[in-house]
């Protein structure tokens, strides 16, 4: 995982990006990484503001279970992420396996 300073800038298209807002702490530097990790397709944009870190990808974000486990090398359930979630830009859809990011319509 790169460091959560070493900040990616890129701009979205026409204003799309969504993705989480996580409190800092241990959850947000593995959703960081779940982030990469999930969507290697896209660019990630780290913000980090100390208090909390803005991540964000291009139309769509998607963090999985499996992959917080992985990274956190435990079991892992979605509702652990909410509790670190300060914010999120776009749409959210959450289930047991999953944290989806997106705008329903792009700009």
């Amino acid at each position: 995982m790169e460091s959560v300073t070493n900040i990616k800038r890129e701009t979205g298209v026409g204003g799309n990006l969504v993705g989480p807002v996580f409190r800092s702490g241990e959850l947000a530097h593995a959703g960081i990484e779940a982030v990469e990790i999930d969507n290697p397709d896209k660019e990630v944009i780290v913000d980090d503001h100390v208090a909390y870190i803005r991540v964000h990808c291009d139309g769509e974000c998607i963090i999985t279970r499996e992959t917080m486990q992985k990274v956190l090398g435990r079991p892992f359930r979605m509702h652990e992420l909410e509790t670190c979630l300060a914010s999120f830009a776009g749409q959210i859809d959450v289930t047991e396996d999953r944290m989806r990011f997106y705008f329903a319509k792009k700009m």
